[in-house]
């Protein structure tokens, strides 16, 4: 992510941005701030949350706020299909779990288990509560076989590494899974809604 936010700061002619490769545990040591906004976009359930969470407290300058973004789909109302069936994601993830076993893989590891929820971890902290808003989702949102399996490779439970060499035999049996539900090769999905924590100090 840090190559390709520099390679899209160099097309923009940004060079105000300071890059910088560290967990989250390190900090505020590594990036100590003050700032005015502190984000997490869909990573801060890949911490230990109330320690992060009181560190970013510390950064934050008065009236600052850190906001987290994700998508909620749960007790969200579902957009009708534009057309092409949904995405058969269980019976993907059945694949996954065929090859990898049933322990949820993260990059080198595992994945971590949630103690609290997000709101709750950032409620025990000392920024409180946060406001949670709520974007709609894209509800016409296609894809071919092919765009599905890469979104599939680029999520940490499923990257091509995890595999080994039998990756394209994995890569095989999901694209023969997906051209039995949908012989045109054509998918809808809808993530969710884009959920908004904001909190502020």
């Amino acid at each position: 992510m840090i190559i390709e936010g520099r390679r899209a700061a160099e097309e923009q002619g940004l060079a105000n941005i300071t890059w910088i490769r560290a967990r989250a545990e390190e900090l505020p040591a590594v990036a100590p701030g003050p700032y005015r906004l502190v984000t997490f976009g869909q990573s801060f359930y890949w911490t230990d949350e109330v320690p992060v969470a009181e560190a970013v407290y510390d950064m934050v300058a008065p009236g600052g706020a850190v906001i987290l973004v994700g998508h909620h789909a749960e007790g969200r109302a579902v957009p009708p299909s534009p057309g092409p069936p949904r995405i058969p994601h269980s019976e993907i993830r059945e694949v996954v779990r065929k090859y990898l076993g049933s322990t949820r893989r993260a990059g080198q590891s595992t994945a971590p288990v949630q103690v609290l929820s997000l709101e709750d971890a950032l409620a025990s902290s000392r920024f409180g509560a946060p406001r949670v808003i709520f974007a709609p989702g894209v509800p016409d949102h296609v894809q071919n076989i092919e765009g599905v399996l890469s979104n599939y490779f680029s999520m940490s439970f499923a990257a091509p590494h995890l595999f080994g060499d039998r990756v394209e035999e994995f890569a095989d049996e999901v694209r023969e899974l997906l051209r039995e539900r949908s012989p045109d090769g054509v998918f809808w999905d809808w993530p969710g809604d884009t959920e908004v924590m904001l909190a502020r100090k």
